[in-house]
C-alpha cells in the first residue's frame, strides 16, 4: 500500500478559476492536513508543474469546477499519466463527474463531484489500507452519483497557495484593489436547466458557518485583499445567512469592498436589500440574465422574465450597485432579432461598459447529465454526444445564427487578445450581427454617439465559463 503521508505524495492542482485564487484546492489542503497528511498545492495558471514533482507524487487530485478548468485538467491529467503512469489520479469538481465516463476510459483513474472534500479524503484513506472505494468516488469499476451530504467545513489553507498580488485585481476608476475570493454557500436550491449545477445539486445547497467564512476573509485580508468576492452559485440562495456575513465584514473591515452572483428573481424579491448591501461595500453583482427573449428564458426555465432583467438592471443602479450580467446569447431559442435587441439594449440604455465581451459570443453547452436532456422538445435541435468538448452537439434552426457565433467568438477572442476597447468590440460585434441581416452598420460612428465612457468597478480577468 502506498504511504501517502510524506511530503509531496498528495499532489492538488489547479488549472483555472477564473483569476481568483484557487479556493478549492486551499479547502481540500485543509481538510488533508488535519488528517495528517502533506499536500503540495499548484496553481498551473501561475507556475509550471514539473515533471520532478508529478513523479514524486502517488495521488493526484486536479480541481475542475467549471468548463474551462476541465478542458486544461485532462491535458494535464494526460501528461501526468505519461511521466508518472502508476499515480492515481483524480478529478474533482462540478464537470469530473458529468463528464466521468469520457474521463475513465483512460485519462483518470476516479472522479469525485457534489460535495467532493469527505469522499476524497476517504478516497486517500482507501488507498492507502488498500480497500473498497468509498461511496461518492466514481471509479471503471464503481458506478457512484454525485456525493451531496454536509461537509465538515473548514476555514481554507491558503498558505501555500501563490500570493494574492499575482491574481486578478478589482479596476474602479484609477483604483486597482488586491482582490480575494470565497464562498458562504454551496449548490444551489434553483434548478435552471442548463446550469451544471442542477444535475449534481439537484436544487440543494449547504451553507458554510459565518465563522468559517470570516475567518477565510480574515486571513486574504491579511495578505493584502482590499475587496472579496463571494463566488457561491448564488449568495441570496439564503439572503438572511448572507446579509449576516456582509454586515460582519463590513463591521470588522470597513475600507473592504465586494461582490457577489445573485439570480434576478432575488435581486427583484429582496430589492429593498440593495441599499444596504451597497453601503456595506458592494459595488458590482454579476447576475445570470442571459437572454432578453422571454422564450428562451422560458425554456431555461430561468425564474425571470426580459421585463424582470431590465428592471434588475434600473433597481440596482438606483441603488448604486452595478449590475454586470452574464449573457447565453447562443442557444437554441435565440433568434437574430432578439441577438441584435439584446445590443439594442445595452447601447440604448448606455450598459456596455457592464459587460464583459466574451458574454456576447456564450453558446449554449449542454454536458452529460444535463436537464437539457430530459426535455421532449430538445431533440429538434439536439445532435449526438461530443464527449471530447464535454457536450451534446445541437444545430440552430437559422444557419445564420451558427454561422454569426463562429464570426462573433473569433472576434472577440482576438479583441481580449489584443486588450482592445470593449466598446470597439461590441460594435464590432453589432456590425456582424446587422451584416448577416444584410444591413450595413458604421462601427466609427457607433462609437462617436455612444458618448464618453467610465471605468466601472470589474475584475481585470474576464469571466469565462
Amino acid at each position: 500500500m502506498p504511504n501517502l503521508r510524506e511530503e509531496g505524495a498528495i499532489l492538488l492542482v489547479s488549472c483555472y478559476e477564473q483569476g481568483h485564487q484557487p479556493f478549492h484546492l486551499a479547502s481540500l489542503n485543509a481538510m488533508l492536513r488535519q488528517e495528517g497528511y502533506a499536500p503540495r498545492v499548484v496553481d498551473t495558471s501561475l507556475d509550471p508543474l514539473s515533471d520532478s514533482t508529478i513523479r514524486q507524487a502517488r495521488f493526484i487530485a486536479i480541481s475542475v469546477p467549471m468548463h474551462t478548468a476541465l478542458r486544461l485538467g485532462e491535458a494535464l491529467a494526460r501528461r501526468v499519466r505519461e511521466v508518472n503512469p502508476e499515480a492515481h489520479i483524480c478529478l474533482y469538481g462540478l464537470y469530473a463527474l458529468l463528464n466521468a465516463d469520457h474521463l475513465l476510459r483512460d485519462a483518470i483513474d476516479s472522479a469525485i463531484g457534489g460535495e467532493y472534500d469527505v469522499p476524497l479524503l476517504k478516497l486517500v484513506q482507501a488507498l492507502e489500507e488498500g480497500v473498497t472505494f468509498p461511496p461518492g468516488v466514481r471509479t471503471r469499476q464503481q458506478a457512484s452519483g454525485a456525493w451531496i451530504e454536509r461537509t465538515p467545513f473548514m476555514v481554507p489553507l491558503r498558505r501555500q497557495l501563490p500570493a494574492l498580488t499575482r491574481y486578478a485585481r478589482l479596476q474602479w476608476g484609477n483604483d486597482m484593489r488586491i482582490v480575494g475570493y470565497t464562498e458562504s454557500t454551496r449548490g444551489c436550491k434553483h434548478t435552471c436547466l442548463h446550469c451544471p449545477v442542477t444535475p449534481v445539486y439537484q436544487g440543494r445547497f449547504f451553507a458554510i458557518p459565518q465563522e468559517i467564512v470570516l475567518a477565510d476573509i480574515r486571513a486574504q485580508v491579511r495578505r493584502g485583499a482590499r475587496h472579496i468576492t463571494f463566488g457561491d452559485p448564488d449568495f441570496w440562495n439564503g439572503p438572511t445567512h448572507a446579509l449576516r456575513i456582509a454586515r460582519a465584514l463590513h463591521s470588522e473591515f470597513p475600507d473592504v469592498t465586494f461582490d457577489a452572483t445573485i439570480k434576478i428573481e432575488h435581486l427583484l424579491k429582496h430589492a429593498h436589500l440593495l441599499p444596504e448591501m451597497r453601503e456595506l461595500g458592494c459595488v458590482f453583482i454579476v447576475s445570470a440574465v442571459e437572454s432578453l427573449n422571454d422564450n428562451a428564458l422560458l425554456r431555461l426555465d430561468k425564474g425571470h422574465t426580459a421585463e424582470e432583467a431590465r428592471r434588475a438592471f434600473a433597481l440596482t443602479r438606483e441603488a448604486g450597485i452595478i449590475l454586470r450580467p452574464s449573457l447565453l446569447p447562443f442557444s437554441p431559442w435565440e433568434s437574430l432579432e432578439s441577438y441584435i435587441e439584446i445590443l439594442d439594449f445595452f447601447e440604448q440604455e448606455h450598459y456596455i461598459e457592464h459587460i464583459d465581451p466574451v458574454h456576447l459570443s456564450i453558446r449554449l453547452l449542454i454536458p452529460p447529465g444535463s436537464a437539457l436532456l430530459e426535455q421532449e422538445e430538445s431533440q429538434a435541435w439536439l445532435r449526438d454526444l461530443d464527449a471530447e468538448n464535454y457536450t451534446y452537439r445541437w444545430q440552430h434552426s437559422d444557419p445564420r445564427m451558427d454561422q454569426l457565433y463562429e464570426r462573433v467568438a473569433t472576434l472577440v477572442a482576438e479583441g481580449e487578445r489584443r486588450q482592445e476597447d470593449p466598446a470597439l468590440t461590441f460594435f464590432q460585434v453589432k456590425a456582424l450581427a446587422l451584416a448577416a441581416q444584410g444591413k450595413d452598420f458604421s462601427v466609427e460612428e457607433a462609437l462617436a454617439a455612444y458618448g464618453p465612457r467610465e471605468v466601472l468597478p470589474h475584475l481585470t480577468e474576464s469571466w469565462f465559463c
